[in-house]
């Protein structure tokens, strides 16, 4: 079967089921998107990689990198292979010593890897087919401003109390957030902090 490359677009919050998100991940060469829920354990794995955020210690997929990389062996890609009763199944393709080893892993993990490790993401016709929407312009935009109206006044208000914190006391509370884990609000501070730099 012929392998379909997938970009990783982003993450959002999922409509469908509480505590969750949506992984988007958009067909490289055409318009179609699998949209794959996921924990927000998993979530934040891969937004902190995506954001070049580094955690105070290794969380568990930069522990299976480190791990990998020590014993020299690399990961070529992430193939999403099947969709079962809405259950996306993924595997790791990886090599060491031109011996090569598919090991199964659940989809978010995958593709939490391959972001650490910069490679491929791989799908098939069947699974796009079944699973994939078509994006345009005009439902891209509909889908952000459903997205912006559920989460704007949260967003707003820390985004305002940010606005009126100083310099050093960003870096107090973007070192807090990262200590306790918490990406999702490291990345809005750290984004406060980049656009001060850029003004």
């Amino acid at each position: 079967m012929k392998k379909i490359p997938l970009d990783i677009v982003g993450l959002s919050y999922s409509q469908t089921q509480s505590g969750a998100y949506a992984l988007l991940l958009n067909e490289s060469k055409g318009k179609r998107r699998l949209p794959i829920i996921i924990g927000g354990f998993e979530a934040q794995a891969i937004a902190i990689e995506m954001e070049n955020m580094k955690p105070s210690r290794p969380l568990t997929h930069d522990l299976f990198k480190n791990f990998a990389e020590t014993f020299e062996i690399k990961l070529k890609e992430v193939i999403i292979y099947n969709l079962v009763e809405g259950i996306f199944y993924a595997k790791l393709i990886c090599a060491r010593d031109n011996n090569e080893v598919e090991i199964d892993a659940r989809t978010s993990d995958a593709i939490a890897l391959a972001v650490r490790f910069n490679c491929p993401v791989y799908t098939y016709e069947f699974i796009l087919n079944s699973a994939g929407i078509i994006m345009d312009d005009d439902l891209t935009k509909e889908s952000n401003s459903t997205k912006e109206t559920k989460v704007e006044k949260t967003v707003e208000k820390q985004e305002d109390d940010f606005r009126k914190k100083t310099a050093e006391e960003l870096k107090d509370l973007l070192q807090n957030a990262l200590d306790k884990e918490d990406y999702e609000r490291a990345s809005r501070i750290r984004d406060e902090i980049n656009a001060r730099r850029k003004s």
